[in-house]
């Protein structure tokens, strides 16, 4: 993996008031006290810059369950249900629409995308309670492929890979729920992937209901691939070290039924 800080590509807790270590995480989903319960404001200074790498023009979503309890537990089943109808209606609603202000003339257009399928996947799945490293992650998304069991690696293709609930993932010496609640990163500069953890605290809940966290921080991810993929050579605020959804964590709107993250304008030099 390329050499990042780890603020990069990731989405943001719900802004702790002070730094958690993995013992608190039961702590914390019990006592919300611990965060402020205010969310991120942009920099003042805001503002993107295209650093001349790929971007992702009609993003091909391709989710990935990975445990058991994806087909066993009711409420997963459900969350399972909900994030692939999410996809299907979010990648041709205008929430596509509006990041075509990040094409490059003559190089890349951004538009609309499709959701190509799903599976679930138990096999060398991290179990409730444990914990898994991203390095292991990329090591089984490329088995995946090379096996089959997932669609071949092409310019477009974005894998979301979902965690079964109670597992912790781990990615450059942080964890979820103790420093982020999603990320993504590239694999060899061209195969795209997104990690999503169960969000199992109140960090990555910040009051909401599951279903509107997830739907939430696949937002934010989702955007952030598409116009960063290889982070930071695509769209990029370098002062700020940060990606268009960054900017913009932890504010939301609605988009049909879903409640998704409002991401960074440069043309409006807002979050919309």
């Amino acid at each position: 993996m390329e050499t990042k800080t780890s603020r990069v590509r990731i989405v943001p807790m719900f802004k702790p008031d002070e730094e958690l270590v993995q013992s608190d995480i039961e702590k914390a989903a019990e006592n919300p006290d611990i965060y402020s319960g205010s969310s991120h404001a942009p920099p003042k200074n805001a503002h993107l810059i295209y650093g001349g790498g790929p971007l992702i023009e009609n993003v091909e979503v391709y989710a990935v369950f990975w445990g058991e309890n994806w087909t066993e537990m009711t409420e997963m089943k459900t969350l399972l249900s909900e994030i692939t109808k999410f996809f299907k209606d979010i990648l041709v609603s205008p929430l596509m629409d509006q990041l075509g202000e990040y094409s490059v003339p003559g190089k890349y257009t951004i538009g609309r995308g499709e959701f190509t399928g799903h599976k679930v996947i138990t096999a060398s799945a991290p179990i409730t309670g444990s914990a898994i490293d991203d390095a292991v992650i990329r090591t089984n998304l490329l088995e995946w492929i090379k096996a089959g069991k997932v669609p071949a690696r092409n310019p477009n293709i974005l894998y979301f890979i979902y965690l079964d609930k109670g597992v912790v993932v781990t990615a450059e010496g942080d964890s979820s729920c103790a420093k982020f609640c999603g990320y993504h990163d590239a694999i060899d500069k061209s195969i795209f992937y997104a990690v999503m953890p169960y969000p199992n605290c109140y960090g990555c809940l910040g009051g909401r209901t599951v279903k509107d966290a997830v739907t939430a921080t696949s937002s934010h991810e989702l955007c952030e691939a598409i116009t960063d993929p290889v982070s930071p050579s695509g769209w990029y605020d370098t002062p700020n070290d940060m990606e268009i959804g960054d900017l913009c964590a932890w504010h939301f709107k609605k988009v049909n039924v879903y409640n998704v993250q409002v991401e960074w304008s440069n043309e409006k030099n807002k979050c919309v």
